[in-house]
């Protein structure tokens, strides 16, 4: 069952062609517009003039807005102290938020570093802070009792590949796994080539200060989230697949990374069709390609995956379960995504998906597009959204 609530919200509209974003500015303040050419006025809304965005959420959880007029929040981590590290991604900036008095508001919002290119990616290593560029990987220490930095950030990885500075897929996941190895995802510098540096289009693997990086996965087209799962230690990303071919083919993914795997792009989508303009070029690689663990709706663009870990005061149907984000389609002649999901696994390791939380499509069209998940030691979960420029707050109340 979903449940409703009502945040309250204002309309800002923006008129254009084709498909941009418009950005409000002012620091880490504002919101992002997206008008599609395909669609007609998808609207962002920030909240002032008490217009209603009705969100739904899963039976037992509820929702209140922790952040707002935020400039396109991205990717998040929890501090040692519960804050809410956060990248924003088209302003370059990395910032924390604290929420001092633990009502679930943010109460203070720092810039810990700025000036980055592209920055998305963040993970912890105890008091270390990791964090991408779209052509390096840095790390910096951090105080998670009072929220700051020390000293100033070392690079880790230099000179990873990007393509167009003003184009897609050059910010880069970032994740640490449990037994202590950096991955970096490379998404693709085109919708559809054959790059000529194999580390486009992979996850790359190295030691935490950067040394032994290999090729640890490939044919991933734009991996942008990937997290492990808590009870196997498996990797799982998301994947966008590649646009252009309609409004149901291909299916964006969800993949089982494996040391070594080769999953398709460009010359194979979904399960393993091949693409109108390679899919004769490597004939060879037909059998090798591996298939997703679970396929999304064509143009959902799944980002943020993560895996709950708090399950224990939650109802069955989420043990082995994990949140992902879709940001939602541009490229489709009906929208569709804008929603987070629960994936469940069951004990044959088949994977189902519900609905977790709806309502970024609106009637009157899109007013926000989610983007990651974080959660902290109590179970709560925050949700970033970059066009409303928001980070909610989702709790559950145990019956």
């Amino acid at each position: 069952m979903l449940k409703k609530f009502v945040i309250s919200v204002s309309a800002i509209v923006v008129i254009g062609l084709g498909i941009i974003a418009v950005k409000i500015p002012g620091g880490l303040t504002g919101s992002w517009v997206m008008i599609s050419a395909v669609t007609g006025f998808n609207t962002a809304q920030a909240s002032s003039d008490m217009a209603a965005s009705n969100f739904e959420l899963a039976d037992g959880f509820s929702v209140n807005l922790f952040a707002g007029e935020l400039d396109g929040p991205r990717f998040m981590l929890v501090s040692e102290s519960q804050d809410i590290i956060v990248s924003f991604t088209k302003i370059g900036q990395i910032a924390v938020l604290r929420d001092l008095d633990s009502d679930g508001i943010a109460d203070s919002t720092e810039v810990l570093i700025s000036d980055l290119n592209d920055p998305q990616g963040l993970a912890f290593d105890g008091d270390w802070l990791y964090f991408s560029e779209r052509d390096k990987v840095s790390k910096v220490r951090f105080d998670h009792k009072t929220g700051a930095l020390i000293g100033t950030p070392e690079t880790v990885i230099a000179d990873l590949p990007f393509g167009h500075p003003h184009r897609s897929h050059n910010a880069k996941a970032l994740g640490i796994s449990p037994n202590r190895k950096l991955h970096i995802n490379v998404g693709s510098p085109c919708n559809i080539c054959e790059p000529e540096d194999p580390r486009y289009s992979a996850m790359l693997r190295a030691e935490l200060d950067g040394t032994d990086m290999v090729i640890f996965a490939s044919g991933l087209r734009n991996s942008i989230g990937f997290d492990w799962a808590p009870w196997s230690g498996e990797l799982f990303a998301t994947v966008n697949a590649r646009d252009m071919l309609g409004d149901d083919f291909p299916p964006d993914e969800l993949n089982l990374i494996t040391e070594g795997g080769f999953y398709g792009w460009p010359y194979y989508h979904g399960d393993n069709v091949p693409d109108p303009e390679f899919g004769d070029q490597r004939p060879d690689l037909l059998d090798s390609a591996i298939t997703p663990a679970f396929k999304f709706n064509p143009h959902n663009a799944p980002l943020g995956i993560h895996f709950l870990n708090h399950t224990d005061t939650l109802p069955e149907q989420f043990n082995r379960s994990a949140l992902v984000a879709l940001h939602g389609s541009w490229n489709r002649s009906s929208l569709d995504g804008y929603k987070v999901i629960a994936l469940q696994w069951n004990d044959q390791g088949e994977i189902h998906s519900r609905d977790f939380m709806t309502g970024f499509l609106s009637p009157q069209g899109v007013i926000g597009r989610p983007v990651d998940i974080a959660e902290n030691r109590s179970g709560d979960l925050y949700i970033s959204d970059d066009l409303a420029g928001r980070i909610y707050r989702v709790s559950y109340q145990r019956k």
